[in-house]
């Protein structure tokens, strides 16, 4: 098997609306396929959040939705 450009692989289940959402804006911008599609989209929104990408190396736990200053080891007293 040739090497690919992407070995990592990601699959998503879409409803039939989803699915029509990004084919039509998939055909509407001229992206050769569903994955560049849903790549572009992906930086897109990365991008527009302000985190373009990850530091090599990050864990889940680096991201949280509370500061680590108010997370806790254990219920409050």
């Amino acid at each position: 098997m040739a090497d690919l450009e992407r070995p990592e692989r990601l699959q998503i289940m879409l409803t039939a609306e989803e699915l029509a959402a990004l084919e039509n804006w998939r055909f509407e911008k001229r992206m050769p396929s569903r994955s560049a599609a849903v790549r572009e989209l992906l930086r897109r929104g990365l991008d527009a959040d302000g985190f373009l990408m990850a530091a090599q190396g990050s864990k889940s736990q680096d991201f949280g939705i509370l500061p680590d200053s108010v997370v806790t080891d254990g219920p409050a007293d």
